[in-house]
């Protein structure tokens, strides 16, 4: 095999200061970081200091922190509720969506060991719904499990993690990517997606190239 052909690290500085990234570019992502974390103080400032629009209305960003705060401390009638404030579509055209909320509605009260209310709850609420979807039965039956074990100690780490914290934020995930998308905009902040790219590009290059990782 032959050998890597080798960059050295001057060649590599040049070719990296000769590729023109404007600041403009850089402060759109700068933008797109506060609005998806949810940072609405810092993106009103952003947004004046750089002279620069936001992709969507501040109080968004507001009612979003909002509705993730209350799905983080299990207040799920209050982040249904919130939702629905913010556009009642969201819920409506997503089933798997609002099947989750409910799920998550069950786990607290599971958790709150509210028994009778947890199977009154998931025979009026879940039950047709676990028949419309093989997935849904599925995750209604992993969820009822845990009825099965008097502690989450226990019961198996498939079943168990839905009472963890981060069960709760799994589902806030869930939501929060719902309602990005319903206002236009994008799941994931593009500087993450921009730096998994370079590693997929340094790894593919790496494959034919000695080069400076960065």
């Amino acid at each position: 095999m032959a050998p890597k052909k080798a960059i050295r690290k001057e060649e590599w500085d040049r070719r990296l200061h000769e590729v023109q990234v404007t600041k403009d570019d850089l402060n759109r992502l700068i933008m797109d970081y506060l609005v998806i974390e949810g940072y609405k103080s810092a993106a009103e400032e952003f947004s004046q200091e750089a002279d620069i629009a936001p992709p969507v209305d501040f109080e968004s960003i507001e009612s979003r922190m909002k509705i993730r705060e209350a799905l983080q401390r299990g207040d799920i009638e209050d982040a249904i509720t919130r939702v629905n404030d913010l556009n009642p579509e969201i819920l409506d055209t997503n089933a798997g969506l609002y099947f989750h909320l409910q799920q998550q509605k069950l786990i607290e009260y599971i958790r709150q060991g509210r028994i009778e209310d947890a199977l009154e709850f998931a025979q009026t609420e879940l039950a047709a719904r676990g028949e419309e979807s093989p997935e849904f039965l599925s995750e209604l039956e992993r969820t009822m499990a845990l009825l099965a074990f008097e502690s989450t100690g226990s019961a198996p780490a498939g079943i168990a993690e839905l009472l963890s914290p981060g069960q709760r934020m799994k589902t806030a995930g869930e939501v929060n990517g719902a309602i990005l998308e319903s206002l236009g905009q994008g799941k994931e902040v593009k500087l993450v997606g921009l730096l998994k790219l370079l590693g997929w590009g340094e790894q593919l290059l790496a494959d034919e190239v000695e080069f400076p990782r960065m």
